[in-house]
């Protein structure tokens, strides 16, 4: 289940973001994920409550923004949506010479932090 490797890759990434002197704890993280990128949601979800645990993201809500995937013929210029399993060649003009232009995202989109203690901050202060 590579769900888990890609959890436990953004816990790592955002978590390092969370170090002080910035930010303590996460709330929430949002990704952009391909239809083609081969990700089972549900398994992503709990791969990543998993990979949260003793980390500045235990407790953070996965918000996942899917994208669909689109190819271009390299013909004819065409566009479409491939659909899943992918459909790759050119319905106008009949070419397998197409390239995918979207559908294959695995991004960090957003990254909520919650508000820093009021005493955390005046104790830096001093």
């Amino acid at each position: 289940m590579h769900e888990m490797s890609i959890a436990m890759a953004v816990v790592e990434q955002v978590a390092r973001a969370a170090r002080p002197p910035e930010r303590h704890t996460v709330t929430s993280v949002r990704l952009r994920i391909g239809e083609l990128a081969g990700v089972v949601d549900e398994a992503l979800r709990f791969s990543f409550d998993l990979a949260c645990e003793g980390t500045p993201l235990a407790g953070a809500r996965l918000e996942t923004e899917p994208v669909a995937g689109r190819a271009r013929c390299a013909d004819c210029a065409a566009r479409w949506a491939t659909g899943m399993p992918p459909h790759l060649w050119c319905r106008e003009c009949g070419s397998a010479r197409c390239e995918l232009v979207a559908g294959r995202e695995l991004d960090i989109v957003d990254v909520r932090w919650a508000p820093r203690p009021a005493e955390s901050l005046a104790g830096e202060a001093g």
